[in-house]
């Protein structure tokens, strides 16, 4: 780290090396520690508290992400224990930031914005689609709820048009249903399988925190959404704080910042990227010296989740790690670079490669079909040992015997 001058008319900035900034923002995400310690109850909610939200996705090529994401840093993590945070306990509520993800229920005030947001665009939005009829219904799907208890989307709508298939032709019903749970009148309160079900918002949140009981300071939560963006992030430019929860506007982060800057709650520091190239942040005083006396990330090889939150941001990833990410479900086969679903794989405090597997559940099988080195990485044994033991842990957690590897799973660096 050193300091260097920005000009005549400007003090001189704090600088941060690229070792330095990637160890900051893995510690912000609970990964420059050795993976254990408990994982249920209060010290779950304390790991999600840290990270802020843990998002939720629906496919299953070994676990899903959102336990993924957990197991990765607590072993002993099983999804029943997610489960009962959320179901029984009622600790977490599930709705949107960047996508949809389960969020501590202690943060619920501070999506009364999120609300009125997503009412207002989503409104819009849908008709634009030409989602006819989905306005008229809610009085309908809330009187269906209030009557008949929670519902899932496939319980309402049956007689009702729908198109050929796909998100884009919900019926008016579950239309209505979407945007009662994003404008804040209803709440998911678990899933049947990966299917949301829906209740009255009255019937699961305390009342003094209900939509309509209690005003939406809109600057204290804009100011407070920034706050907890940087405590995630470490150091971040405006548009990066404003991302983390999708909630603030570009605009409102940057006039945060202008604010926090001149009341000495920030100061500009410049991080280095993984390209050697230096970039303005903005950070917490002291944050410089706190990032030197940071303890060494673990050796161990870790697999995260591609929806990981150090993930979330791929640019920001690809900064700071050199680390060119995106996910190729959607991409036609023949035009993968790697594979349907591939997860990265993390060594001390940098991404290694990216592992193409699956869970075969037919015969409990682990099935590694590819591994792809980064540039710049030694495939050794040992390496190779530390990869084994990773996978036969996932292994473990994904409730499968054995673990396989298809000829030449060992690739060459793209």
């Amino acid at each position: 780290m050193a300091t260097r001058s920005s000009g005549a008319d400007r003090p001189a900035l704090q600088q941060v090396d690229n070792k330095t900034a990637r160890a900051v923002f893995m510690d912000r995400h609970a990964l420059a520690e050795q993976p254990v310690g408990p994982s249920k109850g209060p010290d779950l909610l304390e790991l999600i508290c840290r990270l802020g939200f843990v998002q939720l996705d629906s496919i299953n090529t070994v676990a899903r992400a959102h336990d993924m994401i957990l197991f990765s840093r607590r072993p002993s993590y099983r999804p029943n224990n997610l489960k009962r945070l959320y179901e029984r306990d009622r600790s977490l509520f599930e709705h949107w930031t960047h996508d949809a993800a389960v969020i501590p229920m202690a943060f619920y005030p501070h999506w009364h914005l999120r609300f009125q947001r997503d009412a207002d665009m989503l409104r819009a939005r849908w008709r634009n689609w030409r989602r006819d009829g989905f306005e008229q219904q809610f009085e309908t799907v809330l009187r269906h709820i209030r009557d008949h208890g929670p519902v899932c989307s496939a319980d309402l709508g049956q007689d009702e048009k729908k198109g050929s298939g796909g998100w884009w032709d919900w019926h008016p019903s579950k239309t209505a249903l979407e945007y009662l749970w994003r404008s804040g009148a209803l709440t998911v309160v678990g899933r049947k399988g990966f299917q949301k079900k829906y209740d009255l918002t009255e019937r699961v949140i305390d009342t003094h925190l209900c939509p309509g009981t209690m005003s939406c300071d809109h600057r204290a939560t804009v100011d407070w959404l920034c706050n907890a963006a940087l405590d995630r992030l470490g150091f971040a430019t405006s548009g990066e704080l404003a991302a983390f929860w999708d909630t603030v506007t570009p605009a409102e982060a940057k006039e945060w910042c202008k604010q926090a800057l001149t009341n000495q709650e920030l100061q500009e520091i410049e991080v280095q990227c993984a390209d050697g190239r230096m970039r303005r942040m903005f950070a917490r005083p002291g944050l410089v010296e706190q990032a030197a006396r940071l303890e060494p990330s673990p050796g161990r090889i870790r697999v995260l989740s591609p929806f990981d939150p150090m993930l979330r941001d791929r640019n920001r990833a690809q900064r700071l790690f050199g680390f060119h990410y995106r996910i190729e479900v959607f991409v036609p086969e023949a035009k993968r670079t790697y594979g349907y679903y591939v997860f990265p794989l993390l060594e001390k405090d940098r991404l290694i490669g990216r592992i193409d597997m699956k869970a075969q559940r037919d015969n409990c099988t682990l099935r590694v079909r590819a591994l792809w080195p980064e540039r710049g990485i030694r495939w050794s044994d040992a390496r190779n040992q530390r990869l084994v033991a990773e996978l036969d842990r996932v292994r473990r957690f994904a409730g499968l015997d054995t673990v396989t590897f298809e000829r030449n799973w060992l690739r060459e660096p793209v």
